[in-house]
């Protein structure tokens, strides 16, 4: 009899966003295949989780499924995390899901925390209907995925790095225009979050102005024929 594999999400930031549920499946796993080890290790000592673990990331997941999927077969229950948020989610996870779907091995993905849901809702852009993008290409395609982004009639998110932010709120600016609506949300559930709201000019203002720091999400209003009257008239609005 086959095994199971949980997809278990972790806190993007505060550890009370922990679920017990989640505590639990992953006290009673065999294996749980973390991101990085060392990231992990600090979540599982803190809830007294005493269970082995196996590196499991993006440069090493063709190499590891082979193995993973024979302790699945063999009827082992092993978790699958990510440093934070939900796995497969611009994380690792998709691989060993996508295995065990061709293996008939039973898949249960757990409820919890996302960067992107909270940043989306902050932003206070319209929500019933988004396009989730994750990082942009660094290089080959991003000029045309801009393109193409600029003419989504949906809210749309990218995550993006610190170090990054202001050339990709400027190259959003040259593709979908300053005066787009837009929010920057940086370091959700920790002690400084904070959420950025103003025209994609203004926020290429601000943080070049403002070194940002942390995790980064972006939220961009949807193409629409005629401009949209600006949301506020504060500039930013926290």
């Amino acid at each position: 009899m086959s095994g199971k594999l949980y997809i278990v999400p972790t806190p993007v930031g505060n550890l009370e966003d922990m679920a017990p549920r989640a505590i639990a499946t992953l006290t009673k796993s065999s294996l749980i295949l973390a991101e990085d080890t060392r990231t992990s290790s600090v979540l599982l000592r803190h809830f007294g989780i005493n269970v082995p673990m196996l590196s499991h990331h993006k440069f090493n997941e063709h190499e590891t499924l082979d193995s993973v999927m024979k302790r699945l077969e063999a009827g082992e229950t092993i978790s699958l995390i990510s440093d934070a948020g939900t796995p497969a989610i611009s994380d690792p996870g998709f691989l060993v899901v996508r295995e065990c779907r061709k293996l008939d091995i039973e898949v249960e993905t757990l409820p919890g925390p996302t960067a992107f849901v909270p940043a989306l809702v902050n932003s206070g852009l319209p929500c019933e209907r988004f396009c989730f993008e994750g990082f942009l290409p660094l290089k080959k395609g991003r000029a045309t995925r801009l393109a193409e982004l600029a003419v989504e009639p949906r809210t749309f998110i990218i995550y993006e790095s610190p170090v990054r932010l202001v050339k990709t709120l400027q190259q959003l600016a040259e593709a979908c225009g300053d005066d787009r609506e837009a929010s920057v949300s940086r370091e959700i559930s920790k002690l400084h979050d904070t959420t950025h709201r103003g025209t994609l000019g203004q926020l290429v203002e601000y943080f070049t102005a403002n070194n940002p720091r942390g995790e980064i999400v972006i939220v961009v209003s949807g193409y629409r024929e005629k401009a949209e009257k600006p949301l506020h008239k504060n500039k930013y609005k926290q």
